[in-house]
């Protein structure tokens, strides 16, 4: 299979190195020795400096022509003849296109590979109005234009084979022609703790840890309230006891890796509620060793995102043995199943109930740390790149 893989995220070039924005490229280069030939097609940011993400060498970049953002039609509508003609050559040297949406451009190029014969198939990450209305609670044109983007996308999947990320995207585009659910996460095999007897600790703090981007839709703000809702100890941390039900009298620490719009008014809104002595941002910390490591010694994870998908930082707690307290939004519930405790979104209060009951409850932490583990087992991504290329092509079988 020769596959190019469009989606809307921007790429750089610096000291002739290509940079990716987003973790999620990390996911798809999983697919790298899995395919004959791999390229990567997206916006080329102009700023000719390094993102987080690097691509190897041995992978291939298509650049398009720039626009800032999709919500700014008229420069999306001048880049796009542009970027027409870049896709249009990519087309004569693959066979299969994979292309995330819903957005205006994956269209077109769905549509210019029809043309060419060439097999198409569309990828959906989140729900994309709910994404939309919690990015741009203001702009309701642009809440109408995600609705009407998503149905053509949905049109568009009767023909075409199409993978989403998590069961509730399945059931939205369950009128594709083929379908596929898959989890995406950065985890490797190797990445997996043995069993919840391997799992570690803080050992002193009861140390909470939040990893995401630092935007509206994650909801990072409520992390401050969240602390101011835990209390406990002398306001410095204290030392950690633990026994159970003990949790009010242990100090509770937040650690917070991520970067984004909202970093400085987080650190302003830690200040302003009196907690920012309990507290660690991070910035942002590069999915490999020191990240596992940031998950390895803290004790639970607290994920307060108002839409997702499936969002990978979920596996990556499960890997680590960490127990999770999770917003119940987007496909978190079928993710997790039985693995994590969810709250409502926008609930600090309920936050810290169930960060609470975890510290109060031996039991159940190692409860969730086991149901955790036998999700991820399957959710790898190594796992789930053979899935996608197994669905794509029937008739070819990856070795395990």
């Amino acid at each position: 299979m020769r596959l190019a893989i469009y989606s809307d995220f921007s790429y750089r070039r610096h000291e002739g190195r290509v940079y990716a924005e987003q973790a999620f490229v990390i996911f798809l280069l999983g697919l790298e020795e899995l395919v004959e030939r791999l390229v990567f097609v997206g916006r080329l940011d102009p700023h000719a400096l390094p993102w987080h993400f690097p691509l190897p060498f041995s992978v291939e970049y298509e650049p398009l022509a720039h626009y800032p953002r999709l919500d700014d039609p008229l420069r999306v509508l001048a880049a796009l003849g542009g970027s027409m003609r870049s896709f249009w050559q990519v087309l004569d040297g693959v066979d299969t296109v994979w292309l995330f949406g819903p957005n205006p451009v994956a269209i077109v190029f769905a549509v210019l590979a029809k043309l060419r014969r060439r097999r198409v198939v569309l990828g959906v990450r989140q729900e994309y109005r709910s994404y939309v209305s919690n990015r741009h609670p203001n702009r309701p044109l642009l809440r109408v234009g995600a609705l009407l983007l998503e149905a053509a996308f949905r049109l568009l999947g009767h023909s075409c084979q199409v993978i989403v990320v998590g069961p509730r995207l399945a059931e939205q585009y369950a009128g594709a022609k083929h379908l596929l659910a898959i989890g995406v996460t950065l985890v490797g095999e190797s990445d997996l703790i043995a069993d919840a007897d391997s799992a570690a600790s803080s050992g002193e703090k009861l140390a909470v840890l939040s990893v995401g981007r630092l935007d509206n839709e994650k909801n990072p703000l409520l992390l401050a309230d969240v602390l101011v809702c835990l209390g406990g100890g002398d306001g410095g941390g204290g030392e950690r006891d633990d026994r159970e039900g003990d949790s009010d009298k242990a100090g509770w620490h937040l650690t917070i890796c991520g970067e984004g719009p909202l970093a400085e008014p987080l650190r302003e809104r830690l200040h302003a509620r009196g907690v920012e002595n309990r507290a660690d941002l991070r910035g942002f910390v590069p999915a490999g060793p020191a990240l596992y490591e940031i998950y390895r010694h803290s004790d639970f994870l607290l994920h307060t995102s108002l839409t997702e998908g499936v969002p990978q930082v979920l596996f990556e707690a499960f890997a680590a043995g960490l127990p999770v307290v999770a917003t119940d939004v987007g496909a978190v519930a079928e993710t997790v199943q039985d693995a994590a405790l969810l709250v409502p979104p926008s609930d600090p209060e309920a936050c810290a109930d169930a960060l609470r009951r975890l510290a109060d409850d031996l039991g159940l932490r190692r409860r969730l740390i086991e149901a955790g583990l036998r999700i991820v087992r399957d959710h790898t991504r190594e796992a789930q790149c053979r899935r996608v290329v197994e669905f794509i092509d029937p008739d070819r079988r990856v070795a395990h």
